[in-house]
């Protein structure tokens, strides 16, 4: 994110946003994420989809697009999820992903990471959306927020969305519930969401699985070079897998360089006194996903 017109010495911030999509994830990858983070002493912001894992309806999208079926083989998806993963809403029954794991969201809090809201049924959410009706997505939003103030014992203070997929009925319905700031979209720059009047700290960096490794790790050391503040968007079922040792590599090469790493909240406070562009996300493909993003 490069400093916008009218404002000078921003400082140079990297936010690690840490999206836990699947039941594999929370289970195997957050404690590894944890470790790794305690051993670089940093702190992250974590946005737990609470609800069902139903990631192998995703079979589905292997039918309808061929970009799905080709980011699949390319990241290699079996070894990253597993194949009880590709079952789960199918043959197998769906889990509860944070839901199922209160002893470890307590230890994400204790080990002083942010929690927020990322999804109650991410798979639906991420494939069926704009299919849904206005109904269904508020019951969607009562459902996960109620089993996170079960899960964390407070409101949330920030929505990710699921895929970084929204609709002008989700920045409505948000409204409802007190949100501070958002990060739902790969836009480049932070700004003011036109519909909700709420800030939108995005996910500007790549996430490693849309450009491989050891590329990808490469390529976010080298737009962190230009300074600045921005956002890497972590999965824990990726950085806290099978690749967690370029996860690894990236914290060794930003400890070294002039970056502060903050939570999501501070990043926000560093934002709060600059005249971000008010304007409405659009849906854009990104180079390396399967299906647009808003931006």
């Amino acid at each position: 994110m490069k400093t916008p017109s009218g404002t000078t010495n921003r400082k140079n911030v990297l936010g690690l946003k840490i999206d836990v999509d699947t039941y594999i994830g929370m289970k195997r990858g957050v404690p590894r994420l944890l470790s790794i983070l305690n051993q670089f002493g940093i702190q992250a912001t974590f946005y737990l989809s609470m609800g069902p894992d139903a990631s192998g309806r995703a079979i589905l999208q292997l039918v309808k697009n061929p970009r799905f079926l080709k980011k699949m083989l390319k990241t290699n998806a079996g070894r990253l999820y597993g194949m009880k993963t590709a079952l789960y809403g199918t043959l197998l029954s769906s889990p509860m992903i944070a839901l199922s794991f209160p002893d470890l969201v307590e230890q994400i809090i204790s080990a002083g990471h942010e929690v927020e809201f990322h999804a109650w049924d991410h798979r639906r959410w991420q494939d069926e959306l704009y299919k849904r009706s206005y109904e269904w997505n508020e019951d969607w939003f009562d459902k996960g927020i109620s089993a996170y103030r079960k899960m964390v014992r407070r409101e949330p203070s920030s929505f990710g969305a699921p895929s970084w997929v929204i609709d002008d009925r989700v920045l409505t319905i948000l409204g409802k519930y007190p949100f501070h700031y958002l990060s739902c979209t790969r836009a480049k720059e932070p700004f003011i969401h036109e519909i909700s009047g709420l800030m939108e700290i995005p996910s500007d960096l790549p996430c490693l699985e849309e450009v491989g490794v050891p590329q990808g790790v490469s390529r976010i050391l080298q737009t962190l070079k230009d300074g600045g503040i921005h956002v890497l968007p972590v999965h824990a079922e990726v950085e806290g897998g099978i690749w967690d040792k370029h996860f690894i590599e990236l914290c060794e090469n930003v400890r070294h360089m002039n970056f502060q790493i903050l939570p999501l909240s501070e990043i926000k406070v560093h934002l709060e006194s600059e005249a971000l562009p008010v304007r409405k996300y659009r849906m854009e493909l990104l180079p390396g996903r399967s299906a647009p993003c808003a931006v």
